[in-house]
């Protein structure tokens, strides 16, 4: 593959937020360090499983736009919208297709493996992970299920299954910790709904933006920074924890930004781009801090 056809594929996997996988599984990966667990092999075998789930369901959803028509009523942004690549015919929908097949079957080998080595629970995040992916377009995002099974399964279950795949059981603070990481997950998805929410309302989509609309969803973006930030103040007071992990609350002046930038434009498509900036910023920072202080402590 030349550079031009990697660099096409990568805007089609909607590459730059590939980063939420890497975080979410470090997060996992430096809670079982903590625990005496380490394995650098395993550690980026399981890295490239959940980099080729999360490839899987950005290129269903791609797909499944592009059929519907969702993605020919929006404007593509760094955020939403789609890649776009689709629409210039740059790529086609068969090949999107198979790239997303291949991808999920990817990753459903590496849960197989760490099945065998870890234990089974892993079946448990492969296979919801798997539906997650398969269905969250063409079904879940239809039945106010989208956003709620992406945090779960692309948030909460990569951060549980990680730590698991290497130490073979999980524990009360992994558990704990993995619900912000998942919260964050969601409200990456939920804020980036706002701006195409009559899009997807014609191609079918039922989601909570479309069900409580712009303003409601603004209060439910704030209500998730609060208690993901809680959750975090409150991990080294509930858990052997280093205060340092205190370091994760850095990015609340940046989350404060976004939530209120959102309350205030949440209806007009422009300016909530820069909450949907501030969001990823929040989001990827405040999961990447919780690495480090996992590992410190």
């Amino acid at each position: 593959m030349n550079n031009s056809k990697a660099l096409i594929w990568f805007k089609q996997v909607r590459g730059p937020f590939l980063i939420l996988s890497v975080v979410l599984v470090l997060i996992g990966v430096s809670f079982a360090y903590r625990e005496g667990y380490s394995n650098l092999l395993h550690t980026v075998f399981l890295m490239a499983g959940v980099i080729s789930a999360h490839i899987s369901v950005n290129l269903f959803n791609e797909y499944s736009d592009f059929k519907t028509g969702i993605d020919s009523h929006t404007t593509p942004t760094p955020f939403s919208g789609g890649s776009g690549m689709l629409q210039k015919s740059t790529t086609t929908p068969e090949q999107v297709k198979t790239v997303a097949y291949v991808t999920l079957i990817i990753s459903g080998v590496t849960g197989l493996y760490f099945t065998l080595i870890s234990g089974w629970l892993i079946i448990l995040f492969m296979l919801s992970g798997a539906l997650a992916i398969r269905f969250y377009t063409s079904h879940l995002s239809h039945f106010l299920l989208g956003e709620l099974s992406a945090g779960l399964t692309l948030g909460t279950f990569v951060v549980l299954g990680s730590f698991y795949a290497l130490s073979g059981y999980v524990n009360a603070v992994v558990i704990w910790i993995s619900i912000p990481a998942g919260i964050l997950t969601f409200l990456l998805l939920f804020l980036n709904e706002f701006p195409d929410k009559e899009a997807d309302r014609l191609g079918g989509r039922h989601h909570l933006v479309i069900r409580f609309g712009t303003k409601k969803s603004s209060t439910i973006y704030l209500v998730g920074m609060i208690t993901t930030f809680t959750m975090i103040f409150l991990t080294p007071i509930l858990f052997d924890l280093s205060c340092y992990f205190f370091i994760a609350l850095l990015t609340i002046p940046l989350a404060v930004k976004a939530a209120i930038h959102t309350k205030k434009y949440h209806n007009n498509k422009i300016k909530i781009l820069l909450s949907q900036g501030y969001n990823v910023g929040v989001i990827i920072i405040t999961d990447l801090l919780m690495v480090v202080g996992g590992f410190i402590s």
